[in-house]
């Protein structure tokens, strides 16, 4: 049996162009996963990881690629992640269920408007990391800056392990602060490693890094502390542990640095993940025990223990759907029966496959800390699957509301039932994909989380189903909430003859904080049976049915209580259709009295220009209704941070151009 304390389980995770696809790349050439480095956007064939046609087209990352490797006698599995906010669910499902990241950052750009979003994934999943300072090799390369960003606008307490030597066309090596040595990295692709002394001249520089390492790191261990009061000798492995417990804890962040397309600092990068990271036996796992009331239990990973795995991504392929499953507790053998404790329902695992990018291999059986793909199971992302006799939830993935709708068309008969049921698939694939049909307009609707998000289902649509459509402007999902209190007393009468409808209610909207967890709630405060108890659901309903479509523009109400206080009812009269009819007229009648306003989303937006378009560029976003946050001058360039309405946003790179 594999050892589970050499398992890695860890996610690539970065703003756009920060180089996770090419780090990813050279770590599976140096472990001899694959015998040639190809790039991105290389004229053979694309890099291993982005093996979909559109993302060798476009040269970016679209959907999470799973891989494993071996390095130093320890297993590791990756998931390289794309940058693009539009494809944020696949960052979100990939951390949910890793043990580890790396966090990708650009030595010029340092910390961007994406890597302040991963971080807050990898924050709300709990995820130790180390930071990765690629592109050492551009123009304008500062490690000191992206440091300080790490530290000031992601709140991290960071320990650089390594110092350049050189940046930019004159980056050279590395001197690694723990073992006090120069590397270079010599061959063709940077596979010999050269281990030598520091030269004299960055010796002393040298010494006050490792000094202000070793500092940071003594507030965290008590043995590194004693040591260095007793000045005893700080062995490595004295180090190792101190920067293990302490990244594992998430109380440090360790920052190392390398140019991956220079083939420079990769192998250490590697070490680092193996020596630092947690196992899965260095992390719990929570889920609610629905046999116990959903009392809050603690999972290890324990190979001879009951099931525990979560279905994280779904991927329908041509030889049938795949189901990306990380396994937590105990082993999954094919040809077993097993429960997804969402409804209960039984199935058969007839596939297990170890998942190589687009290759697939069959393995009998998978334990506690695996990563891998399973076939014939019909289950929905974020579900639960367990042995038969236990009933756990793990906590499922958060996923954000759509912000931009767009409306498509097929061109014939023919091409409906092909768009239906690629829809279909992309939205069990993909959580933050909406799909409605507007019968006002007889149109197809579909929301996402961004232009390029929907632009790329447009496309799969037209290539993998081959659909001739027609698309619509893209159109924003505006909402509507009440600003100030109001009340309602509303009755319904009607007589036509035989029983009529009657119902009364009389109550408040309230308006609820932004920052509430839900959109809507409902509270009775009916006593004495004035409204008999059956016809309070219906009031409710009503109340629900008018907050899909308000009064103002027909979007969705937002932020608003539903207080139900009194009303009457009539013992013939009274019906569960009639109350919702009387609950939809007054919260009509009381959102009207509340002051209403449209709420519109807001992108926060980050321009990176040559310096001398600043004053264009700023003036360019004022007049989109923008409020300019602030710029930040860099030596080549200036990077411009404001808030702008997403209504005035669409075709914006464009138009930069």
């Amino acid at each position: 049996m594999k050892q589970l304390a050499k398992v890695r389980n860890i996610g690539i995770s970065a703003h756009i162009d920060s180089g996770k696809t090419t780090l990813t790349e050279r770590m599976l050439f140096y472990t001899g996963r694959i015998h040639r480095i190809q790039e991105v956007k290389g004229k053979d064939g694309g890099a291993t990881m982005d093996f979909m046609e559109l993302e060798k087209e476009r040269g970016i990352t679209i959907t999470s690629a799973a891989t494993n490797i071996t390095w130093n006698d320890h297993e590791i599995n990756i998931i390289d992640t794309p940058g693009h906010v539009d494809f944020t669910i696949e960052v979100e499902r990939s951390l949910r269920v890793l043990d580890g990241a790396v966090l990708v950052l650009c030595a010029v750009a340092g910390v961007q408007s994406q890597s302040i979003t991963v971080d807050r994934q990898m924050k709300r999943y709990r995820v130790p990391r180390i930071a990765f300072i690629n592109k050492m090799d551009r123009m304008g390369a500062d490690p000191a800056h992206v440091v300080s960003d790490l530290e000031e606008k992601l709140g991290d307490v960071t320990v650089p392990l390594q110092i350049p030597i050189g940046a930019g066309d004159l980056f050279e090596g590395i001197i690694d602060l723990i073992r006090m040595k120069r590397v270079n990295f010599e061959g063709n692709h940077g596979e010999h490693l050269k281990v030598v002394e520091i030269p004299d001249e960055l010796r002393e520089e040298a010494e006050r890094a490792r000094d202000g390492m070793l500092d940071t790191l003594s507030l965290y261990d008590d043995v590194l502390m004693e040591t260095m009061l007793e000045e005893g000798e700080i062995t490595e492995e004295i180090m190792h542990n101190a920067i293990r417990t302490a990244t594992i804890n998430r109380d440090i962040t360790p920052v190392m640095l390398g140019t991956a397309y220079q083939n420079k600092g990769v192998q250490l990068l590697l070490d680092a993940v193996t020596r630092y990271l947690p196992s899965p036996l260095d992390r719990i796992a929570y889920a609610s025990d629905n046999h116990n009331e959903g009392a809050e239990t603690a999972i290890t990973a324990d190979p001879d223990g009951p099931l525990v795995a979560m279905a994280f991504k779904l991927a329908e392929e041509p030889f049938g759907q795949v189901t990306y499953t990380r396994i937590y507790r105990g082993r999954m053998q094919k040809g077993q029966q097993y429960v997804n404790t969402r409804n209960g329902r039984k199935q058969r695992i007839m596939r297990i496959l170890k998942i190589h990018a687009e290759s697939r291999e069959d393995i009998p059986e998978a334990t506690a800390g695996d990563i891998v793909g399973i076939m014939g199971v019909d289950c929905n992302s974020g579900d639960t699957i367990c042995d038969q006799g236990t009933s756990l939830a793990l906590e499922s993935i958060h996923v954000m509301e759509p912000v931009i709708s767009l409306s498509i068309t097929p061109g014939n008969t023919n091409d409906r039932d092909r768009m239906s049921k690629g829809l279909s698939r992309f939205m069990r694939e993909d959580p933050t994909f909406h799909v409605r049909f507007d019968e006002k307009s007889e149109e197809t609707i579909i929301s996402g989380m961004g232009e390029l998000h929907l632009e790329v289902y447009v496309e799969r649509l037209r290539r993998e189903y081959n659909c001739a459509l027609e698309v619509g402007r893209p159109k924003v999902a505006y909402r509507e909430a009440p600003t100030t209190e109001s009340e309602f007393n509303y009755k319904h009468k009607k007589q036509t003859g035989g029983s009529g409808q009657y119902a009364h209610v009389v109550g408040k909207m309230i308006p609820m904080s932004p920052d509430a967890d839900e959109d809507y709630e409902f509270e009775s405060k009916v006593v004495g049976g004035r409204i008999p108890t059956e016809y309070i659901p219906s009031v409710d309903k009503g109340f629900q049915m008018a907050r899909t479509k308000g009064p103002l523009a027909g979007f969705e109400i937002v932020q608003t209580k539903m207080l139900l206080e009194d009303g009457s009812s009539h013992a013939v009269d009274s019906s569960d259709l009639a109350f919702q009819v009387c609950a939809r007229s007054a919260f009509k009648e009381a959102f009207l009295a509340a002051k209403p306003v449209l709420l519109e989303p807001i992108m926060k937006v980050e321009v990176e220009v040559p310096t001398e378009f600043q004053g264009q560029v700023t003036g360019d976003l004022s007049s989109r209704r923008g409020l300019v946050l602030g710029s930040e001058l860099k030596p080549q360039s200036c990077i411009i941070t404001a808030e702008v309405p997403l209504e005035c946003m669409f075709g914006y790179a464009t138009d930069v151009r």
